[in-house]
């Protein structure tokens, strides 16, 4: 027994032999070396239950370390796993010594669970409950029609099942019948090719794990480990616009709430190459931006734009301009995850600059002292000789009372707070008056009644859809919009457009997937004459977009 014995155990523990959390007889402790090494867990090979008896390692996180593993095609050294969601440095320290790897089929011991990881297996070891009817439900033991059912519903409403465990949570199903059914089911998270708003991009390769496992950090070049490093990003194709409309030079300007933008969201090498790209694509000299939940987060944008580490930014072929950025120093509005903030972004090297900023607040309090009505980011830039100020509204929408089911989004079942009083006052007193971002509303709503009494109209009807997402490329609402004054009718080209290309890439998570959307709201981009050197506006490419002229009798 001089030699090693491998890193495989000879019996594999009983999941329910558990005390405190940790195995009755660790490898860490003082039984010589022989017995660590073969007591070591194998990393490879373990299913979750075997994880789960390494100290400090519960369901959750045993099932992130399976999921890595089965993304990266196994570990590579033991210091790996401190690359998985959930252990860290620290926690690999502790375990350091109970674990080891080695190559995935080396091992003999194989329980029904771990090959049904193994996709190999996956199509002969049960029946996969994130893609069963309910009559195939039926056919497993123990699952009557009622709880079939159940099953298909609690899968409509919440997505596909992350793990077995997840069936507790169906109605009718607890522990008991859960072990009963357990080797008769499998879960694989595949998904539909979306109908794509990735360029065309249609996703062949096996699902990928959970994005939430994986950590993307910006100051990585190369791609992080855990994410679809096999399917390439796709940009639109796109034909360099001439920056001219009608012989005289333009300058587009648009908005875009980017759906609680954290400093981590902006980090993901897939939201920034959207962010980015879609403005330079779409020769975008102006951004309002909505529902920052960090102010540092806009900055990212800013610095990837103007120093180029992503390959496609790095690539682009004309001048990418030098950009700037301000964020409101107080919140605008609220989001699911928080206070928001708003900002802007623009290109100064196209003859646009920042006068001032401030936001506009609200007089009125509820009886907590806060500000009843969401606050406004309102900035005065020039943009040639042309003086513009510009709005950045941010109202989040509000399910109406009564409302549990927020599947469907019609403009009737939708309700969202008032303008505040103080547009009114700046409605009154700005002449060249832009107000653009996410109005919680469409334009026919009678909550913005208040701009159409001011003489402001809208460059988006109602009919015409700004929200994407990978199961609804089209849209389902008009929440965001660009209202103008009359006295910007001799600026103002005629020309709008809702981006819907190109907003999709590998690296943002869908649920439990990848090749998601940046934001669920699309940019709405505006365009106006300025007198300034087309030679200064012009940037290649403009991606394929819905395009809405302002109606005549509305200019």
């Amino acid at each position: 027994m001089g030699g090693s014995l491998g890193c495989h155990r000879s019996i594999p523990r009983d999941p329910t032999d558990l005390s405190c959390g940790k195995r009755k007889f660790s490898a860490a402790c003082n039984f010589g070396h022989i017995l660590v090494n073969q007591e070591r867990l194998n990393i490879n090979t373990a299913t979750e239950e075997e994880l789960m008896t390494l100290p400090g390692v519960n369901r959750a996180v045993a099932h992130n370390i399976v999921e890595y593993r089965d993304c990266i095609g196994g570990f590579k050294k033991v210091e790996d796993l401190a690359l998985v969601s959930g252990i860290g440095a620290t926690k690999l320290e502790v375990i350091k010594l109970e674990i080891c790897v080695s190559s995935r089929t080396s091992s003999s011991q194989h329980s029904p669970s771990s090959l049904r990881k193994d996709p190999d297996h996956q199509s002969c070891t049960g029946m996969n409950i994130n893609t069963a009817t309910p009559a195939q439900l039926i056919s497993i033991r123990g699952i009557t029609e009622k709880i079939a059912k159940n099953i298909v519903a609690y899968r409509a409403d919440h997505g596909p099942f992350r793990s077995i465990e997840d069936l507790v949570r169906v109605n009718h199903i607890n522990s008991s019948l859960l072990d009963r059914i357990r080797f008769q089911v499998f879960v694989e998270r595949s998904r539909a090719p979306s109908t794509n708003t990735n360029a065309g991009l249609t996703c062949t390769t096996k699902s990928h794990p959970s994005p939430t496992s994986f950590s993307l950090r910006s100051d990585d070049l190369e791609l992080p480990p855990g994410g679809p490093t096999q399917i390439p990003s796709v940009r639109p194709n796109v034909e360099p616009p001439s920056g001219l409309r009608d012989g005289k030079p333009v300058v587009r300007v648009a908005t875009w709430s980017l759906q609680g933008c954290s400093c981590d969201k902006a980090n993901n090498p897939g939201v920034k190459e959207v962010v980015c790209m879609t403005l330079l694509e779409n020769d975008i000299k102006l951004l309002a931006v909505q529902d920052l939940l960090e102010r540092e987060a806009l900055e990212k944008f800013c610095v990837e734009l103007n120093q180029g580490t992503l390959a496609s930014v790095r690539k682009w072929k004309s001048p990418r301009g030098l950009w700037r950025s301000v964020v409101s120093e107080k919140p605008t509005g609220h989001s699911s995850k928080g206070v928001s903030y708003s900002g802007f972004l623009w290109d100064t090297s196209s003859g646009i600059d920042l006068k001032d900023a401030a936001v506009l607040e609200s007089p009125v309090v509820d009886g907590n002292g806060n500000h009843s009505y969401p606050r406004l980011f309102l900035a005065h830039f020039s943009v040639g000789s042309s003086e513009l100020t510009l709005v950045n509204v941010h109202i989040q929408a509000t399910a109406a009372s009564g409302e549990s089911n927020a599947k469907n989004h019609n403009t009737d079942e939708a309700k969202c707070p008032h303008l505040p009083p103080s547009v009114q006052e700046t409605l009154k007193v700005e002449k060249e008056l832009v107000l653009l971002g996410d109005f919680g509303s469409p334009a026919q709503s009678s909550e913005l009644d208040i701009l159409r009494k001011e003489k402001l109209c809208a460059l988006i009807p109602s009919s015409q859809f700004t929200n994407i997402s990978t199961r609804s490329p089209q849209g389902t609402r008009c929440l965001d919009n660009i209202w103008l004054s009359r006295s910007l009718k001799k600026i103002y080209s005629g020309h709008c457009m809702v981006i819907r290309e190109g907003l999709t890439n590998p690296w943002i998570p869908d649920n439990w997937s990848w090749g998601g959307v940046a934001s669920d709201h699309c940019p709405v981009v505006a365009e106006f004459y300025a007198d300034v050197s087309p030679k200064e506006l012009t940037r290649p490419g403009m991606a394929v977009v819905d395009r809405v002229d302002m109606p005549k009798h509305e200019r």
